[in-house]
């Protein structure tokens, strides 16, 4: 697969760069996690309507503009870059792929053009109280009755949950799991926000006591495209990653050429300079590890499943060490909280364990690649959750 940008691809990311660095400086970016809802429903607005970016991996038959997981990723590199706190992750790239995977049409034409013109905000409910991930840890039970489904359970850490209008909830059938919509409305459905380590995304817990739902996608197992739908989620999360590894490398570099000490600039000491060095090579390794599971998304199914695994391990662990780095370089400042270094690394931690842990994610690869087999009578899953909420 080619990892070259199309001059399109390139533009986009010059425009969607532009729009965040006049729209979403830092002072902005904390005013609005200090907010209700926790992000700016305006610039939301406007990123579906004057920059198209809901619909850039959407068809254009439900308004979109007929990209795939290249052009996600770019604009959530660049959204990772800037901190911007918005429901775009849990709208774009977890439900609105989930109903693409789904190739159910008529709950496409329902929900999709609302997601595309940002009238609609939409997430995916699988994690339960472990924090897994995982499909085979689903417990929440979805029952057929003589007019819809009801569900019964409890979702953890649903990003942006709290003000979602759809739900897509992961239950457990008697065939298998499913995907099921709730609406914001729906009797029986309970939420409230869930206190977190990271402000620039927030999570949501969501109570179902019988909750009338509508099945998405064929009846039946739905957990073969469940599982591309959680390789799309990973693999647009490491873009997400590579652009908050970034931003922390630039400021990084940009403090140690103005920090002096001993009557000369930080940067020119050894010690910073192999600092700086290990995080451009991690930077790239992760880069082209995200670039790349995007590309086989877009045209190499069967070579999505081990190059997700390779871009979430890598890519999340990189991104953690470049937020600790940087806070390293700047010394004291990066510890105060006025500066922003601290809002990087909460976010690096914070995403790090959202999808599992860097060894979940390894140990998968290792299987897939038939390094290893994982015995199915042990655990060997890291505890997940306990980073994403206090308490």
């Amino acid at each position: 697969m080619s990892l070259v940008f199309t001059a399109e691809q390139d533009e986009l990311r010059a425009t969607v760069r532009r729009f965040l660095a006049d729209k979403s400086p830092s002072a902005q970016v904390r005013r609005w996690i200090d907010s209700v809802d926790g992000y700016d429903p305006e610039l939301w607005r406007r990123m579906a309507t004057e920059l198209g970016l809901h619909g850039v991996a959407l068809p254009e038959q439900f308004g979109g503009s007929g990209g795939g997981p290249v052009e996600l990723g770019i604009v959530l590199e660049e959204l990772g870059r800037a901190l911007v706190p918005s429901p775009y992750f849990a709208t774009v790239a977890l439900a609105g792929q989930a109903l693409m995977a789904s190739n159910d049409v008529a709950a496409q034409e329902r929900w999709l053009p609302g997601i595309v013109d940002g009238s609609v905000i939409a997430t995916l409910a699988l994690a339960e109280e472990s924090g897994s991930w995982r499909l085979e840890d689903v417990s929440t039970v979805a029952a057929p009755g003589p007019w819809a489904w009801t569900l019964s359970g409890t979702k953890m850490f649903v990003i942006d949950g709290h003000h979602a209008d759809l739900l897509l909830v992961v239950a457990r059938t008697e065939s298998g799991p499913g995907l099921f919509a709730v609406a914001a409305e729906a009797a029986g459905l309970t939420r409230r926000p869930i206190e977190t380590f990271d402000a620039t995304r927030r999570l949501a817990r969501i109570d179902l006591d019988g909750a009338p739902a509508q099945r998405v996608g064929p009846d039946g197992d739905a957990t073969h495209y469940l599982r591309e739908v959680l390789d799309l989620a990973v693999t647009a999360m490491a873009a997400e990653q590579v652009g908050g590894t970034q931003a922390c490398l630039d400021a990084a570099v940009e403090y140690a050429k103005i920090r002096v000490q001993f009557d000369r600039p930080i940067g020119s000491f050894q010690a910073i300079k192999h600092k700086c060095a290990d995080l451009l090579l991690d930077l790239e390794a992760a880069r082209s590890a995200a670039y790349h599971a995007a590309s086989v998304a877009a045209g190499e199914p069967s070579a999505v499943p081990a190059a997700a695994a390779m871009a979430a391990a890598w890519c999340s662990a990189t991104f953690t060490r470049a937020a600790k780095e940087n806070i390293q370089i700047h010394g004291g400042i990066g510890y105060t909280w006025e500066h922003d270094a601290h809002l990087y690394l909460k976010r690096a931690k914070a995403s790090e364990q959202l999808f599992g842990a860097p060894a979940l994610h390894r140990s998968r690869l290792a299987e897939l690649v038939g390094i290893v087999r994982e015995d199915p009578g042990t655990n060997n899953r890291a505890e997940r959750g306990s980073v994403l909420a206090k308490g």
